[in-house]
């Protein structure tokens, strides 16, 4: 997947991609934490000058913004998939449970290092937003799957989902991709567990 924004048109060093430099970033955020990284940390970590980071990015806040618009373009992706705007809403929402967890997968350390986010500066609040936004298709999806009788009424629909995507994002805590367990056969077992519960009874 490319990277968003109008640096992924700036051609880079021999050896020293705008992706590569994204996911050493990522990595030392998640590890240290961004507001505790500096930019000489990352040209050490790379092996690199900081004017060679500069090359690629302006600042440090727009090695996040990048990182953290890469995780939710590919989460609003699965929203927008043909599965998840057509059928049943129960078929639907299964559809984005089970996208939400293979880009987990697929960008596990983005996805990880979005859900750290608390608000902290302005590129952190537009992400939260989105975030918001992204809960709120989820609500409406579990609303609509409810009115269409195949979800238990007797929960309220903001809790399903927040439990329900609870559930998904605790993934970041223990998966870790390239081991036994796949992607899909993760997703299978996430939706065998939750979806059981969340069906109304027959």
């Amino acid at each position: 997947m490319t990277t968003s924004g109008t640096a992924t048109g700036r051609r880079g060093r021999p050896g020293h991609s705008l992706d590569s430099l994204l996911d050493v970033a990522v990595a030392v955020f998640n590890e240290r934490g961004y507001d505790a990284t500096s930019m000489e940390e990352l040209a050490a970590r790379l092996g690199v000058t900081k004017s060679a980071i500069y090359h690629h990015v302006p600042s440090k806040v727009e090695l996040l913004r990048m990182a953290l618009d890469r995780a939710l373009d590919a989460l609003f992706a699965v929203t927008e998939e043909p599965a998840a705007v057509t059928g049943r809403a129960i078929d639907r929402l299964e559809h984005v449970v089970r996208g939400s967890v293979r880009v987990l997968a697929a960008e596990l350390p983005f996805v990880t290092l979005l859900l750290r986010v608390r608000g902290n500066s302005p590129v952190e609040e537009a992400a939260l937003g989105r975030r918001r936004e992204f809960d709120r298709i989820v609500t409406d999806l579990v609303r609509a799957a409810e009115d269409e009788g195949d979800v238990r009424p007797d929960v309220d629909p903001a809790v399903t989902s927040r439990l329900l995507f609870g559930t998904v994002n605790s993934l970041t805590e223990w998966y870790r991709p390239g081991g036994s367990l796949s992607a899909d056969a993760l997703a299978d077992a996430l939706v065998t567990t939750t979806f059981c519960g969340l069906r109304a009874r027959a």
